[in-house]
């Protein structure tokens, strides 16, 4: 991504020229601050938090999303946390101007949390992904069409949140359980009641406009000097979008690790006060109770924050527009795996890892088993561990035993993927194979794929949340 001008979109009334295409991120990590306390933590005493709980608001969404929506596969939870910009109440001293525009969210962030407690993901979607978006109804009733071709912010401003879940529900086929929405009010508070959050630079920064004024390396940032730091205009990185979604994730994996550090879950006062600032501008749906907040908590009780992960939705420039993303081929196979989170990952042994991981290896198979459908089953496993597949039909004959084939380039794809078949088939090169491309013959011999490690495979740049904050992404 280019560094353009009409990325510099963070607006407050000194600005005398604000850019056409406004709105603040740094609400993906106010709901990651929430999200990390009031599902991850050990909130084991309802009446202590009674009050902290009744300052939420909750939305209908169920009338608006209706019943065409995914199945749920397993036990997962998936939920949306969104960022709304609105000016209104005490938000308004952060760009008047915009008083009266209807809200925006340029934060989208789905997160992931998987069976049995084992590990999370937060999901971060591009403000400027371009997709095919679903009609919406509006807050006043009225319909938004749908259209081939859209940015993904609009969502929330044709029909809120509502229409960010069906948005992101047809793009990913993935069953969203919940949303959370915050606006920016309760930011300050949030990072004042965990103490501050330590961030890194690695150069000085002295920005006139948000008046951050930070020399190079370590900091613990709190109140209006954490405000100024996820507004800053100008001196940390490109500009891009994607750029900002990277510091963004550290700063939330910072948060997140001093939300979870013992200094806060074990201090009843800081964690109450900390549940205050957080829901003091916290909007759910309705199913999104206290009890079932509690019933989530308990279930990911003992979750370290080595445990969280923050990835970006794999995407790249869009072809059409250098300005814009697009989701890259990758997409579909990392949705699948999300969709398909069946168990609880387990952490490799050493030496163990595939030199080649299942994410850069290009799988076609071909039913040999002589079972009608086979093929399209197997590439549904293979595509939920992360491979990249495509269904080459049936094989010329059928099989007993499972093959693995591979063109020129593709040897080491070839042994990652028959490292996960318990038939342990030995990979062979095949005359007049496609280059990089890996040849799978489902034989009669099948029976199912072996785990590969369990969860989701790990992304390109991901971060987590115990990761060193000086650490180059």
């Amino acid at each position: 991504m280019n560094s353009n001008p009409m990325y510099m979109e963070y607006v407050d009334d000194a600005d005398p020229h604000p850019a056409p295409r406004r709105g603040w991120r740094i609400l993906g990590w106010v709901c990651i601050g929430l999200s990390v306390v009031m599902v991850l933590g050990s909130l084991t005493t309802y009446g202590l938090y009674r009050q902290a709980f009744g300052n939420i608001s909750h939305e209908d969404v169920n009338a608006q999303l209706g019943p065409d929506r995914p199945k749920k596969l397993n036990e997962a939870m998936n939920i949306l946390l969104l960022g709304s910009d609105t000016r209104a109440g005490g938000n308004a001293k952060y760009g008047r101007q915009m008083k009266n525009e209807p809200p925006r969210s340029d934060t989208m962030i789905l997160l992931h949390l998987s069976p049995g407690g084992g590990q999370a993901m937060a999901i971060s979607f591009p403000r400027d992904l371009m997709v095919p978006m679903p009609s919406c109804k509006k807050r006043d009733g009225s319909v938004v069409p749908a259209q081939p071709r859209a940015q993904i912010n609009s969502a929330f401003t044709n029909g809120g949140a509502a229409c960010v879940m069906k948005t992101i529900e047809s793009l990913s086929n993935v069953r969203i359980d919940h949303f959370m929405q915050v606006d920016f009010n309760g930011f300050k508070s949030i990072t004042s009641a965990v103490g501050g959050v330590p961030v890194c630079l690695p150069k000085a920064v002295n920005d006139p406009q948000s008046k951050l004024n930070l020399s190079a390396g370590k900091h613990n940032i709190k109140g209006e000097q954490a405000l100024a730091y996820v507004r800053v205009r100008h001196g940390l990185g490109d500009g891009s979008d994607l750029d900002r979604i990277k510091r963004q994730q550290k700063f939330m994996g910072a948060l997140a690790n001093k939300a979870l550090s013992a200094g806060t879950l074990s201090n009843p006062k800081k964690l109450v006060d900390l549940m205050n600032a957080v829901t003091k501008s916290l909007t759910t749906d309705e199913e999104l109770t206290p009890q079932v907040m509690m019933d989530i908590a308990r279930e990911m009780q003992g979750m370290s924050s080595g445990k969280l992960r923050f990835v970006t939705v794999p995407s790249g420039p869009d072809p059409q527009d250098p300005n814009r993303v697009a989701l890259s081929e990758s997409a579909q196979p990392f949705f699948a795996a999300v969709r398909n989170d069946k168990t609880v990952p387990k952490e490799p042994k050493p030496g163990s890892r595939p030199k080649v991981q299942p994410s850069q290896v290009r799988v076609r198979v071909f039913n040999g088993s002589g079972i009608d459908g086979q093929a399209s089953r197997v590439a549904e496993d293979l595509e939920s561990q992360g491979f990249q597949v495509s269904v080459g039909g049936n094989a010329p004959s059928t099989t007993s035993t499972t093959k693995v084939m591979y063109g020129s380039g593709a040897d080491q794809g070839a042994q990652t993927l028959a490292g996960m078949i318990p038939s342990k088939p030995k990979p062979a090169p095949r005359s007049g194979g496609t280059p990089g491309v890996v040849d799978l013959v489902v034989g009669g011999d099948w029976t199912n794929l072996k785990s590969a490690g369990g969860g989701i495979p790990k992304q390109q740049g991901e971060i987590r949340a115990n990761d060193d904050i000086c650490k180059e992404t």
